[in-house]
């Protein structure tokens, strides 16, 4: 399985820590200074939020289930949200899960808060495991990860969303192996799973961007920086590949365009980690991260779950 564990690992630490940074003063400080320092030793532990805590629930399901069990899954959120309220969750999923524990479908819940369905990015920043777990496989990313958004978020615009994202990590694993990603022939190949007027016009400003240079303003304008799922995701996508050599300089970028800094930074990073792989990563960033040895153990047993080897990782309490 060549580098598989190292990039499975780069993925899943590097959403925390794009995460983290981006929710924390000392990471967004760092950014807006244009600060791309490795061993930038941050101020204390750096938390996760609910992007990270969502995407351990997607991991920890597809480990269980050996693979997409939408059912065991919607409870597997709302069993996390109950055990970690603080994490910072937005209004609606926990609207979500209160509904799931009194008995409503998780479908019909999600239809209940989000009229017509959320486009929200709450989808794609947990989309990384799927995009590990299914990496070998787009169509088949495709068909799970558009079951798995609908948990929360069942309107197309949040569900292409997530698809683009879980691709983009899948895309990164899949050119993390030594050779020169080719700009151009990654946003074909996000092109070829875009259906939205919206989404397939961003991929073609993303290309046009790169060649012009990434002046922030431009991307904010062009891209967005916002929570919906469209104003965020062909963000994360360009951070990456505008800086597709350096994870905290993909980070950095990604935190120091503003607005949902901490998703927006943990999209990049799930994209970025999944590259370059966990040993790119800052080790004075990793050591400050809360949950690294709990996010290597998922990593490592997501690999074995796709694989089918090895035990399932049992729950931590």
């Amino acid at each position: 399985m060549g580098d598989l564990p190292d990039r499975f690992a780069g993925s899943l630490l590097g959403t925390a820590l794009g995460d983290s940074i981006g929710a924390s003063d000392w990471g967004r400080a760092l950014a807006r200074r244009g600060i791309i320092d490795p061993d930038a030793q941050p101020l204390g532990i750096l938390p996760y939020t609910d992007d990270t805590h969502m995407t351990i629930g997607v991991a920890e399901s597809l480990i269980e289930r050996r693979g997409l069990d939408v059912d065991h899954m919607a409870r597997r959120f709302a069993e996390n949200y109950e055990r970690e309220p603080f994490r910072g969750y937005g209004p609606g999923p926990p609207r979500i899960f209160r509904l799931m524990r009194a008995g409503v479908d998780w479908r019909e819940a999600a239809l209940r808060v989000y009229p017509g369905g959320s486009f929200g990015n709450g989808a794609a920043m947990r989309a990384a495991p799927l995009g590990l777990f299914y990496f070998d496989d787009l169509e088949a990313l495709r068909r799970a990860v558009e079951e798995a958004s609908r948990i929360t978020h069942a309107h197309p615009l949040g569900i292409e969303g997530a698809v683009l994202q879980a691709a983009a990590v899948a895309l990164a694993v899949r050119s993390g192996d030594g050779s020169p990603l080719d700009p151009g022939e990654f946003l074909g190949a996000l092109r070829g799973l875009a259906s939205q007027a919206v989404y397939i016009g961003k991929l073609e400003a993303i290309e046009r961007l790169l060649k012009e240079g990434p002046d922030p303003g431009r991307v904010v304008l062009e891209l967005g920086n916002g929570i919906e799922a469209f104003n965020s995701v062909p963000t994360a996508i360009f951070s990456f590949l505008a800086n597709r050599d350096s994870f905290e300089g993909a980070v950095l970028y990604a935190v120091g365009l503003g607005g949902d800094s901490d998703t927006i930074g943990a999209m990049t990073g799930a994209i970025s980690g999944a590259y370059l792989g966990a040993k790119a990563l800052p080790r004075s960033w990793l050591a400050e991260l809360e949950g690294a040895d709990r996010l290597e153990r998922l990593a490592s047993a997501l690999l074995e779950a796709k694989y089918g080897a090895g035990p399932i990782l049992r729950r931590s309490t």
